[in-house]
């Protein structure tokens, strides 16, 4: 993790004011199944954008994106 992460009692990285960060739209898909497991995304290359997937999956964030899978 970054060095600038604060981490709140749940070990989530967090902004300065507490916020939960949120995963950039550029994050590759290879990045997110590192955290999420090789399952996350089937049938979608490696190098596609968060952005893209989520209008693909119609998706609104990664969150949503998570809870429909």
């Amino acid at each position: 993790m970054a060095d600038d992460c604060h981490r709140g009692l749940d070990d989530r990285c967090r902004d300065t004011n507490g916020e939960i960060r949120r995963k950039n739209g550029s994050t590759r898909v290879a990045t997110l199944r590192k955290t999420y497991g090789e399952g996350f995304a089937p049938g979608v290359r490696s190098d596609m954008k968060l952005d893209t997937l989520l209008d693909r999956r119609h998706a609104d964030s990664l969150s949503d994106l998570l809870k429909k899978r």
